[in-house]
C-alpha cells in the first residue's frame, strides 16, 4: 500500500531491467563463484523481473569475472516469461555469443559518446565502434534477437568533460538506423544532474519518437533516484537499475554503482507508479548478494526495507 494521491486513471507504469549480474559484478573485486552468480540470478528472476541482463561476452583476460557467462547462461532457471540479455562488445565477441544464440533472447551492443571513454574502455574509436555496430546489428537482427544499445558518458566524461547532447542523440539516430529498438543512455560516472536529465530525455523522445528509451543512472554522486525521478517526469519509462547497489565502471576507479534496483522500485511504488516486480525478493536478493560478497552493500532498502503503510496502530 502507498500514499497516493493521483486517481487511478493516472496510473505509471514502467519496465524495469535488472542488469547486476553483468554492470553489478563485474566491477566487485572478489571472484564470484559460477554457483553463487546462478542462484543470485534465479532470485531475481522469482522477483518477477521480465529483463534481466545476464552475462557479457567481453575477452576474460579484460573482464575475469565475467569468463563463465556460457555457464551462468547455460545454468539459470528463469521463468519462460523472462528476456535474457547479454552485452557484446565487438564482432569477435558476436561470433562467440552465436554460438549459443539459443541462451538468450536480446543483445546489446554499445558505444562511449566521449572519445577518451570509448578508447580506454574498449581501445577503438567513436567511429570505429559504430562501424562495427552496423555490420553487428544486421547479423543481431537477421538471428531473431532483440537489438538493444547503450551509449555510456550520455551525461559527462570523466576525461573530457561535458559531452554535448546533440552527439549523444546522432549517435542514438545511428543506431536505430542499425536496427536498435531500444537505446539506453548510460551516466557512467554519476555525472548527471535532475535538470539536465528532464532537458535530455524531453528532446531525445522528441527525435526518437519509436524507439524504447531506457534510463541507466549510476549513485557516483548519490543524484541516482533524483535523475531517475527527472527521467519519469520526462516521459521515459524504462530503467536499469543493479540490486544492491552492486557495480561502476572499470575506468576511471571511483566510479561507484548504479541506482540499487530496491531503492528505485520502493520509490515508484511509493508513488504509485507500476513496476511489476515483488520489492520484498528484490530485497532478499540483495541480502543474498550481501552475504555472498561478505561486506555491507550500500543500498539504502536492504537495511531499512519496504515501508509499510498497513500495519496496526500501536
Amino acid at each position: 500500500m502507498t500514499q497516493d494521491n493521483r486517481t487511478p486513471d493516472e496510473t505509471r507504469r514502467v519496465r524495469m531491467r535488472e542488469v547486476g549480474p553483468r554492470d553489478g559484478f563485474q566491477n566487485e573485486p572478489e571472484t564470484i563463484g559460477t554457483a553463487d552468480k546462478i542462484r543470485l540470478i534465479d532470485a531475481l528472476g522469482r522477483a518477477g523481473f521480465t529483463r534481466i541482463e545476464v552475462a557479457s561476452f567481453v575477452r576474460p583476460d579484460v573482464i575475469p569475472q565475467l569468463a563463465d557467462g556460457v555457464e551462468v547462461l547455460k545454468g539459470i532457471d528463469l521463468p519462460d516469461e523472462v528476456e535474457r540479455m547479454v552485452l557484446i562488445p565487438n564482432s569477435k565477441g558476436l561470433d562467440n555469443a552465436l554460438k549459443v544464440r539459443d541462451l538468450f533472447e536480446a543483445a546489446t551492443l554499445f558505444v562511449s559518446a566521449s572519445q577518451t571513454h570509448n578508447r580506454k574502455n574498449i581501445n577503438r574509436t567513436v567511429e570505429e565502434t559504430m562501424a562495427d555496430v552496423k555490420v553487428m546489428g544486421e547479423r543481431v537482427t537477421a538471428e531473431g534477437l532483440k537489438f538493444c544499445a547503450v551509449i555510456a558518458t550520455s551525461f559527462g566524461c570523466p576525461y573530457e568533460g561535458k559531452v554535448s547532447m546533440d552527439r549523444v542523440l546522432d549517435l542514438a539516430e545511428e543506431f536505430a538506423g542499425a536496427g536498435a529498438t531500444e537505446i539506453g543512455f548510460g551516466d557512467t560516472t554519476g555525472m548527471a544532474n535532475p535538470a539536465y536529465v528532464s532537458r535530455f530525455f524531453t528532446a531525445a523522445r522528441e527525435r526518437l519518437p519509436r524507439v524504447e528509451l531506457t534510463a541507466h543512472f549510476h549513485n557516483t554522486r548519490g543524484q541516482g533516484l533524483a535523475n531517475a525521478y527527472a527521467a519519469l517526469e520526462a516521459g521515459c519509462t524504462s530503467f536499469e537499475s543493479s540490486f544492491g547497489e552492486l557495480g561502476g565502471c572499470p575506468v576511471p576507479a571511483g566510479s561507484t554503482g548504479n541506482i540499487a534496483t530496491e531503492d528505485l522500485v520502493s520509490m515508484f511504488h511509493e508513488m504509485g507508479v507500476e513496476t511489476g516486480l515483488d520489492l520484498e525478493k528484490i530485497i532478499e536478493a540483495a541480502r543474498a548478494a550481501q552475504s555472498t560478497l561478505g561486506r555491507k552493500l550500500t543500498s539504502h532498502s536492504i537495511v531499512a526495507g519496504p515501508v509499510h503503510w498497513d500495519l496496526a496502530a500501536s
